[in-house]
């Protein structure tokens, strides 16, 4: 058991207590954090550090009055300044940012899922900005957030030339299948796959761009159908019960399957800031190819960070370059931010709900918009990047890219689209008997 820790006295001769619930917990849980014993209406900051695998420190902070009590209950008290403002009980974790003099443009993602975030989280007289190392603390605690829950299992997937990770809930099965795309940053990414994974559903993270392991010839339309049947044929996942979920570029895969596979036929699929403008019915070296037509639309601003959004714009109405969504035969979910500057999602929503109208297929769709987001629409409280570093895998550059999203709209985008994103699986996978079993 993590206990509180108190440290420096204050001037009425009690040590002030710092309390977090839960101290582990998944990270889209919300904690309640409390500051006991302080002076009535006394200033403090309460400030919380990471350190990230990579090395680099991360921080965040908010500016507190105590009551007439001596007491903060960051759930129900404003925060008067920091990098969040007003009444944000996980603002300490969704406004986190690389400390001063840190390296730039840095992006905040979890690699070894089986082990936890580390979150220090500590109390400073005063209203603080900056130097906090170099002052004392009057109380401090640590927290675990975790993505996969105790009894999660991960599996290596290296089967049929198809390279992911599977992520198992507890416990015997059978459950619903996930299969779970990122996008064009290539590479394994497995913290939202054992994330779903603790809420009860067997998910699949899939690796489709790997350069020193894959060759983008080589990874066509068979690639996604392996992947899918092996997932769907695991012993621990209900046939009938599968799902796709694609974020960016993996919502172009995801329209894709789900349109013109005779393989793939998911229940429900959820695509998150991607488009229909690129079909990927060829290899990905092909798609890349004639994506790159379009690389004279790609700005650059006064930052030097790239916008790419232009390059799918004007959506073209010839409907031989757009996935004819017509087809689809499953509820679709789409999620986008009003502030997207990498792709052109919310323009792309609109077409495909008029696309789905005409086809007599728009009662499938579910489309939410997220005023002042950005592209990365993440799992709630994962801090808001609006430029980071990024490697373009198909022209081996590395380029800072605008993702956009103004940081408070983007964490409650995130919030709630999970939860959304959640709910509409447990609708769609999950049959009244499994229900009733859980």
């Amino acid at each position: 058991m993590l206990a509180p820790v108190r440290t420096v006295s204050t001037t009425n001769g009690t040590s002030p207590l710092l309390t977090v619930q839960p101290r582990r917990g998944l990270v889209d849980e919300k904690f309640q954090i409390v500051i006991t014993n302080l002076l009535p209406n006394q200033e403090v900051t309460l400030h919380s550090l990471h350190q990230s695998e990579d090395k680099d420190f991360w921080e965040a902070f908010g500016h507190y009055i105590s009551d007439e009590h001596g007491t903060v209950t960051v759930a129900k008290d404003e925060s008067l300044g920091g990098t969040y403002e007003g009444t944000e009980q996980m603002g300490l974790l969704w406004s986190l940012r690389p400390v001063p003099g840190s390296r730039s443009a840095l992006r905040l993602r979890k690699t070894n899922v089986l082990t936890p975030l580390v979150v220090n989280i500590s109390v400073y007289s005063g209203h603080l900005s900056q130097g906090f190392s170099k002052t004392p603390v009057l109380a401090m605690t640590v927290t675990e957030r975790w993505y996969a829950a105790p009894g999660v299992q991960r599996v290596n997937i290296r089967e049929n030339g198809v390279r992911g990770t599977l992520f198992l809930p507890p416990g015997p099965g059978p459950y619903p299948g996930v299969l779970d795309l990122w996008g064009g940053g290539g590479g394994l990414v497995e913290y939202r796959s054992a994330l779903l994974a603790s809420h009860g559903f067997a998910s699949m993270a899939l690796e489709y761009l790997s350069p020193d392991e894959l060759r983008t010839a080589d990874v066509d339309v068979s690639y996604f159908e392996n992947a899918y049947q092996i997932l769907k044929n695991h012993p621990k996942v209900q046939k009938d019960k599968m799902a796709m979920l694609g974020l960016s570029f993996g919502s172009a895969i995801t329209f894709s399957m789900a349109a013109y596979s005779t393989i793939i036929k998911p229940q429900c699929c959820v695509c998150i800031s991607g488009s229909h403008v690129v079909p990927v019915d060829k290899s990905l070296f092909e798609v890349f190819e004639e994506i790159k037509k379009n690389m004279d639309k790609v700005r650059v601003n006064e930052d030097n960070h790239v916008i790419q959004r232009g390059m799918i714009l004007p959506i073209p109405s010839d409907p031989a370059q757009k996935i004819d969504v017509g087809r689809i035969k499953c509820p679709v979910m789409l999620v986008n931010g009003g502030d997207d500057q990498n792709w052109a999602s919310v323009e792309s929503a609109q077409d495909i709900e008029m696309m789905m109208e005409k086809a007599g297929n728009r009662h499938l769709l579910t489309v939410l918009t997220y005023p002042d987001a950005g592209h990365l629409i993440e799992p709630p409280y994962t801090p808001h990047f609006r430029a980071t570093n990024f490697i373009l895998q198909e022209m081996k550059e590395k380029i800072v890219m605008l993702w956009g999203g103004q940081t408070k709209p983007h964490a409650y985008a995130q919030e709630d689209s999970w939860e959304k994103i959640l709910a509409f699986f447990q609708e769609h996978l999950y049959s009244s008997s499994l229900k009733a079993k859980l």
